[in-house]
């Protein structure tokens, strides 16, 4: 709902408000009625104004940021004549899954292989899979990995309305199958390229401490959150803490 049409909405409740056999309820009726679309009227813009943001700020990235993409994706071409993209089935918004981009940072049959290394799983909870030193992972792509170059290619993603700059971890599916109920909150918004689970130990942090972060990003979600976040990010990334 557009700020207009609140305004639109507001003088006609007023007008209901005034006057007649009982103007007190109507008046009262009236003004919660207004707040109620205040709120949405907020919400509406809060909305507007991120997308604002993830077009602009994906389109700028992919455009300046080509030179470096093409040097990557010539890279991983050249490191093992495989595939320069991986791409995996993630849960989006209210449960909608979308295909997400990734620069392939692990030999090409990493997933055929995953099943051999599941006994060295370093993460507590059994939930997510990483192994500090993973065999399956390429040169190029430790590089890639280190530094979330292999995040790149989801400005796509961005532009596409599937993923934002910021925003809870997109989960698989298999994450999103053991979730509670009220892990399923993480589902209420758009994931992101980098949260506060990525300034706050990337994937050091097991599946729980994960999701507890991202129903807490969406709690405290505003403008400026966001912004302290993307602004946390780039120290992050480059100190390497936590990347897999």
């Amino acid at each position: 709902m557009s700020p207009y049409q609140v305004q639109l909405l507001q003088e006609r409740y007023h007008r209901l408000a005034g006057g007649g056999l009982g103007s007190a309820r109507r008046r009262q009726i009236a003004s919660r009625t207004v707040r109620r679309l205040a709120w949405r009227s907020r919400i509406w813009l809060a909305a507007h104004l991120k997308r604002g943001v993830d077009v602009v700020g994906a389109a700028a990235a992919l455009t300046l940021g080509a030179p470096l993409f093409a040097t990557i994706a010539l890279a991983i071409k050249l490191s093992d004549g495989g595939p320069v993209l991986f791409r995996q089935i993630r849960v989006g918004r209210n449960g909608r899954p979308f295909v997400m981009y990734k620069f392939r940072s692990m030999v090409p049959d990493a997933e055929a292989r995953k099943a051999a290394f599941m006994a060295l799983n370093e993460m507590p909870d059994g939930i997510l899979f990483k192994i500090r030193k993973d065999p399956r992972i390429t040169r190029v792509g430790r590089v890639c990995r280190k530094l979330s170059l292999d995040e790149l290619p989801q400005f796509v993603n961005v532009l596409r309305g599937e993923m934002s700059l910021v925003g809870p971890r997109p989960p698989v599916p298999s994450e999103v199958a053991l979730y509670d109920p009220a892990d399923r909150r993480r589902l209420t918004a758009v994931p992101g390229i980098t949260g506060l689970w990525q300034v706050s130990g990337r994937s050091n942090i097991d599946f729980h401490g994960q999701v507890q972060l991202d129903i807490r990003y969406i709690e405290r979600q505003t403008l400026g959150l966001d912004l302290e976040i993307l602004a946390r990010t780039i120290p992050a990334v480059l100190s390497g803490k936590g990347a897999s």
